[in-house]
């Protein structure tokens, strides 16, 4: 973990895409840093093709699949962009918050997130880091500035509301292969009209909020559209959507994620503006001692 700023690459923005279509895969990878994209700043599961997906049973297509998509995603080295969070609650109120998302991608583990919120006042500065990893319970740093001071986020508490949503803490991180076993391949099926594969997994975390989680995943952007999420008791919890995808060079991202608490009927929206990818980043803004700075 250095202490250095990331060569500029001049960026990928959607408006970009094509200028950028036919990018040789190996110059975006030229850092050596090959990891799958965060679901929440990212938040997620992208790529660019429709691979081809051949296995003998269906535990064995599922990982597959998942592998693939992780495959796909490799290479995009950093991300910044701007978002907005809506809060519903089950009669209805809304509240608006808007952040500042940034993320680093690193070599031969998860990827690292910083998440600063800047509207409204109660809540600006509030910063959220999260570092993934592959096979060991993510690092995360919560700054709040009301107290001046930075709390560590336990592994009993992953799966704890993020700020009030529906978005837990063990939602931030990518979404490495590494994370989830007993996958299976459920079928193909159908979101919006789109072609997806229907997979089974169960997080590897013992202390997760979910027994299970279906995941259905676009064939051509190696992404998921929907996600459902099952509590401990194997009830279901939530679920996720991912739509309004749009291309950066070679990768999709989702520009709103909804997410619909079936047992409080609350619900929260993530939307994406501004998005970047292959952008100057300072390595340094991902420590935890650079939260409070």
């Amino acid at each position: 973990m250095g202490h250095t700023s990331r060569e500029p690459r001049g960026g990928i923005t959607a408006s970009s895409t094509h200028t950028l279509s036919n990018l040789d895969r190996s110059a975006m990878r030229s850092s050596g840093v090959l990891k799958m994209k965060a679901l929440f700043p990212a938040l997620v599961f992208t790529c660019c093709t429709c691979l081809s997906v051949q296995a003998a049973t269906p535990e064995e297509r599922g990982l597959q699949i998942a592998q693939n998509a992780e495959k796909a995603n490799n290479g995009f080295t950093s991300e910044t962009s701007s978002m907005t969070m809506e809060l519903i609650n089950s009669q209805g109120d809304k509240t608006t918050r808007k952040m500042a998302s940034r993320v680093l991608e690193m070599s031969n583990d998860g990827d690292r997130s910083l998440i600063t919120f800047e509207w409204p006042a109660d809540v600006k500065g509030t910063r959220m880091l999260t570092w993934s990893h592959k096979t060991k319970t993510d690092d995360q740093w919560l700054y709040l500035p009301s107290l001046g001071r930075v709390k560590r986020i336990s592994s009993r508490n992953k799966s704890g509301s993020f700020m009030g949503s529906e978005f837990a803490y063990e939602d931030l991180g990518s979404q490495e292969t590494e994370k989830y076993t007993q996958y299976k391949y459920l079928g193909d099926d159908s979101v919006d009209g789109r072609k997806t594969w229907k997979l089974h997994r169960v997080p590897t975390e013992r202390r997760s909020g979910y027994s299970k989680q279906i995941v259905w995943m676009d064939a051509e952007y190696q992404n998921a559209l929907k996600i459902e999420f099952y509590d401990r008791k194997g009830e279901l919890l939530k679920t996720m959507k991912l739509t309004g995808y749009k291309q950066f060079g070679t990768y999709w991202r989702a520009s709103r994620i909804d997410v619909v608490n079936h047992q409080t009927r609350k619900k929260s929206v993530l939307t994406w503006s501004e998005r970047s990818l292959g952008t100057e980043v300072d390595e340094t803004e991902f420590e935890s001692e650079s939260l409070s700075e």
